[in-house]
């Protein structure tokens, strides 16, 4: 062996010992995290790209409404990113069986997550973890807190109180009492029904049932906060009908809504354009006293997309992930976001600690059609959608929407047949 091919052969086993990428790799990220490009751009990536000089990251983002066609015409075409970000769930389950996700139960920093945090990334019996659990997101309301000092309002507990603030907001005129259109429709159910849900349900202790087949979606538990959706509707101003995902953002960080119906993705983007004091409230309470449920939604992880140039490399970006490091940068750089990881994070920004200080006084639960039961025809996810703005226009009745649900469920899934 020659002295060059000595230092040569020295280089690379420090590099190998160190976790250092020895060649130029480029890994691209494909997510649907489009309000996320900046913080990526100017915070996480070149937190990563420090330590790993040989790898350089591009996030790549599509519309979240588009995401998922996008991801899969790509997948299909070959051209998909080295990485792909991860829904929760069967979403994401569905592509690892398709062979477009790599499993990665073999990457030691998996052991940084607990079994529930993994859940929404794994095959039904926990063979296979598939995605990096990245964070969760909480439900609930996001409000102007000038708005409520001007008018006198007190953060509503309980149902009765909510309705009592909405009414309040409406005679006064100054403000919409709430922001939220039916256009996109997703918003209506996610931000809707799988917001107040819980509180009917009891959280897991429903959503449980329901796969089980203990309870049908004909149950009160079920079909009652539909008929509180049917309410919303007269505090949502004029021509909420049309009004889309952005219209509503745009509304409310304008200043002209009291509230927002919300999850906490929305943090870092309105602490951004709005310029009054925000605050958030949980779901309330059908009745003081009553036992809290909010829905602390996994939602959002990242995968090795199995047909990658880069496969050393993209594991090499997971495994950071997955690291204390990352969790604290995320946190705080996305403030919203919740960490999976096991890690201790202090959360900075005080309307992201408002909704995670939530944990403690309420019971968790993730959105109730997430898991196992949107994965037959009708989709029971995109079902709810409709029968939510259904709910909230008044065009059909809490009774009839949970019988058509029920039917639909019925009609592919065992368990309810």
């Amino acid at each position: 062996m020659t002295r060059n091919t000595l230092k040569l052969a020295l280089a690379t086993t420090a590099l190998v010992a160190t976790g250092a990428y020895a060649q130029d790799a480029t890994l691209t990220i494909e997510s649907w995290r489009n309000d996320d490009l900046r913080l990526w751009q100017d915070q996480i990536i070149p937190a990563f790209e420090a330590e790993h000089p040989g790898i350089k990251v591009e996030f790549t983002p599509s519309a979240p409404a588009e995401y998922n066609a996008v991801l899969n015409s790509k997948l299909d075409a070959g051209s998909a990113g080295d990485l792909i970000t991860c829904r929760p769930f069967d979403a994401s389950l569905a592509l690892y069986d398709a062979g477009h996700l790599t499993d990665l139960s073999d990457l030691d920093a998996m052991s940084n997550f607990s079994d529930v945090a993994k859940s929404a990334w794994q095959t039904d019996d926990g063979s296979a973890t598939f995605c990096v659990p990245m964070a969760s997101v909480i439900h609930g309301f996001i409000y102007n807190r000038d708005a409520f000092a001007e008018l006198g309002i007190d953060v509503p507990e309980t149902e009765e109180e909510f309705f009592a603030a909405l009414e309040t907001i409406k005679e006064d005129g100054t403000y919409i009492p709430m922001a939220m259109g039916t256009n996109d429709q997703w918003e209506a159910a996610t931000m809707g029904y799988n917001n107040i849900g819980p509180n009917y349900w009891k959280g897991e202790e429903g959503r449980q049932a329901l796969i089980a087949g203990e309870q049908k979606l004909t149950d009160e538990a079920w079909t009652a906060p539909y008929a509180t959706l049917a309410r919303w509707g007269a505090y949502l101003g004029d021509g909420y009908e049309a009004q889309t995902y952005p219209d509503s953002q745009n509304i409310f960080t304008l200043g002209r809504a009291a509230i927002y119906p919300a999850g906490s993705w929305e943090v870092s983007g309105f602490n951004n354009l709005a310029d009054f004091e925000m605050g958030a409230f949980k779901p309330p309470v059908q009745a003081a006293g009553d036992t809290c449920y909010i829905s602390d939604h996994t939602d959002i992880g990242i995968g090795m997309n199995a047909a990658t140039d880069n496969p050393e490399a993209a594991r090499t970006f997971l495994a950071w992930v997955a690291s204390p490091e990352f969790a604290e940068i995320f946190a705080n750089a996305l403030p919203g976001f919740f960490p999976l990881s096991s890690a201790p994070v202090e959360i900075e920004d005080p309307l992201a600690a408002e909704f995670v200080s939530w944990r403690s006084e309420c019971e968790s639960t993730i959105r109730s059609t997430y898991q196992i039961l949107s994965r037959g025809t009708p989709n029971l996810e995109n079902e709810t959608w409709g029968a939510s703005v259904a709910a909230i226009k008044g065009a059909e009745t809490p009774e009839e929407l949970g019988a058509k649900l029920q039917e639909g469920l019925a009609s592919w899934y065992e368990p309810h047949q």
